[in-house]
């Protein structure tokens, strides 16, 4: 299917950052302003099928990304990672793609559990 896979056949004009193996761009439907995808370029779904190598691309793109953000929006003072791995998962386009969404203070009631919310009330946990 990487004949048809949006990742694969990207405009180029949308990429802001990339390097041999991987490339950055601007969700589509952030969940955030600045709601960036970091994309390895090889074809593969799954984020434990890249190589060392690609997750080292993957990294380097991420970390840019994010200090890209922090440069230019002094309100970001989180972020969340993420990645859907399979159908179950949520995953929706099956081309590896790692999501990094700033995060503002104010920006939902409570952030506490953060992630953990992928699965209603399972963000909600007893303070240790």
């Amino acid at each position: 299917m990487q004949d048809q896979c949006i990742f694969c056949k990207i405009d180029k004009k949308r990429i802001v950052d990339e390097n041999s193996l991987s490339f950055a761009i601007i969700d589509t439907f952030p969940v955030s302003e600045g709601h960036t995808l970091i994309i390895p370029k090889r074809h593969e779904s799954d984020y434990f099928l890249l190589t060392e190598k690609e997750k080292r691309a993957c990294s380097e793109l991420l970390q840019r990304a994010r200090l890209r953000i922090l440069a230019t929006d002094p309100l970001v003072k989180g972020f969340n990672v993420g990645i859907n791995i399979g159908e179950v998962a949520g995953q929706t386009i099956f081309h590896c793609h790692i999501h990094l969404i700033p995060r503002r203070k104010g920006d939902t009631a409570n952030p506490r559990g953060g992630v953990r919310h992928v699965i209603a009330h399972k963000g909600n946990y007893p303070k240790p």
